[in-house]
């Protein structure tokens, strides 16, 4: 109890959304972290790590960051498609409003499983979508993405996601940065709930 009360007396100076920038030597980007709030990291996946270089753009790191309960992202590292990248992304979408198919979150991974599941893994609130469209996409050579651990979100009084380890990928502006998408509709599909 004495090690996290000394622990909680610095960050209780330096205010609870405080943030702190470091440098990572290995692969030359910037990771900017709330301290002690997130969860994950900020590398690539393996498999994708040699389609993309690190870079640093503070602004476009700044504008992929939420504050705690606002949803965005937690942490994040700023990445820069190399040339002949042939990188496929995913985004589930609200089809109540098509301006939403190509916005600025993404992630490496299609999605599976169920809905309240995804939602959770990346605080999706339902007042945001209703996940009944998914397009696939494949990301255009030279794009600049962020790619980090979701931030919490409140959603209501009622339901709010805590910070999560699964990765998204924040884009500027995906309407110049994807290029082959297919779209998919949502099916009802139910399965037996576990008792």
């Amino acid at each position: 109890m004495k090690r996290i009360l000394l622990f909680c007396i610095p960050v209780a100076l330096s205010g609870c959304s405080a943030w702190q920038q470091s440098e990572n030597n290995a692969t030359s980007d910037t990771t900017v972290t709330p301290l002690a709030q997130c969860l994950g990291h900020t590398q690539l996946p393996e498999k994708l790590a040699n389609q993309f270089y690190a870079v640093n753009d503070s602004k476009l790191l700044n504008q992929s960051l939420g504050e705690p309960g606002k949803g965005k992202l937690c942490n994040g590292a700023v990445y820069q498609a190399k040339p002949k990248t042939k990188v496929v992304i995913y985004r589930a979408w609200n089809s109540t409003n098509p301006n939403s198919k190509l916005g600025s979150w993404w992630a490496f991974s299609q999605p599976s499983g169920s809905i309240a599941k995804y939602r959770e893994n990346y605080e999706i609130c339902y007042q945001w979508s209703p996940l009944d469209k998914l397009v696939r996409c494949t990301l255009k050579p030279g794009t600049k993405i962020v790619l980090g651990g979701g931030q919490s979100a409140e959603c209501s009084q009622y339901l709010s996601y805590p910070t999560s380890k699964s990765q998204q990928i924040f884009i500027e502006d995906a309407s110049s940065a994807v290029k082959d998408c297919v779209e998919y509709t949502g099916m009802m599909s139910w399965i037996e709930a576990e008792q």
